[in-house]
């Protein structure tokens, strides 16, 4: 109700200045839950207990600095990040644009955020009992070719606060991610992280999940050779997925042809399509984590009825205001 009397004053301030001041007032207001039950009960997904399904994806919280405030609404696990060995300014702005007409939001954001030492200032501090993952990303001018060297450097230090790690390979907004998606590219990134993986298990004592994001603009053929990666490797999990290039939906919208990743209601179709193509092609052994255009509990309800094993929002709660957890849980 207080949100729904707010947000045309949010909506009417510039999309990242809105974004700032709502976590602001996040971080100061007293009220905190603790995750909030599932009416199936807790679930195990990648050897992890989450008291229920539904997560706060990547993207909301990019430094870690709102873990505690934003864990407090009652998700079973959130996604901060993507975060970068290096701090990095990202792309200039304007770069965050809503489209209400389509519920729906267009960011060009560039992976701007404060480097790696400093969102784990955040996470060794964090009170938020739930699941924390952590996504990491390469630095916009780190080469191609050499982003393997960011992403061992970003698991490797994540690796003892997180309780999983996201590789983010599928931005649309940092030049030549997505090309890692593809082929021996691909190989070539996942299986150095996971030989990673089984040395740090052996150092730490425990084994935390690799999940890799992928785009929603992938073909048939393209999601069955990844899942043959996958597999082949043993990855933990897959999220599906990240923002779509895609603009037929919103092209005659204000601000429908800005360049970067389309997120919301336009984008559930086709991920929870891609989402359906990876669960069939994955191993049952592998999780998949859902995530694109969840608004309402039929939304979830969908996702989890296509396989989804966990749930994540972003736009949705930008639209519906922190009661989307409660009204899509209970």
């Amino acid at each position: 109700m207080i949100y729904r009397l707010l947000r045309p004053l949010l909506f009417a301030l510039p999309a990242e200045t809105a974004h700032q001041l709502a976590l602001a007032a996040l971080k100061l207001s007293p009220s905190r839950i603790p995750p909030l039950e599932w009416p199936g009960g807790p679930r195990t997904v990648m050897g992890l207990r989450f008291d229920n399904p539904l997560g706060l994806a990547a993207g909301l919280d990019k430094n870690g600095d709102y873990i505690d405030a934003l864990g407090g609404l009652g998700f079973g696990f959130v996604e901060i990040g993507t975060v970068t060995p290096r701090p990095q300014p990202g792309n200039p702005r304007p770069r965050l644009f809503r489209l209400p007409e389509a519920e729906a939001i267009i960011n060009r954001m560039g992976f701007n955020n404060k480097g790696l030492d400093h969102l784990l200032t955040r996470v060794r501090a964090r009170r938020y009992p739930g699941i924390l993952g952590i996504n990491i990303g390469k630095n916009f001018d780190t080469p191609v070719e050499d982003a393997l060297d960011d992403y061992l450097a970003g698991f490797e230090n994540a690796y003892p606060w997180a309780d999983y790690i996201t590789v983010n390979i599928s931005s649309p907004n940092t030049p030549g991610l997505r090309d890692l998606q593809g082929g021996e590219r691909l190989r070539a990134l996942i299986g150095p992280l996971k030989e990673r993986q089984a040395r740090l298990e052996n150092r730490h004592g425990r084994r935390v999940p690799l999940v890799v994001k992928v785009a929603p603009d992938l073909d048939d053929d393209e999601i069955d050779e990844m899942a043959g990666i996958f597999n082949g490797l043993a990855v933990e999990g897959v999220i599906a997925t990240n923002t779509t290039a895609a603009r037929e939906a919103v092209a005659t919208l204000p601000h429908g042809t800005e360049a970067g990743g389309l997120s919301g209601k336009p984008l559930f179709d086709r991920s929870t399509k891609v989402m359906g193509r990876f669960r069939q092609a994955l191993n049952p052994g592998i999780a998949v984590i859902a995530a694109g255009g969840v608004f309402s509990r039929a939304d979830f309800q969908r996702k989890l009825d296509a396989g989804a094993d966990l749930v994540q929002i972003y736009t949705g709660l930008i639209y519906r205001g922190p009661g989307i957890v409660k009204s899509l849980l209970r």
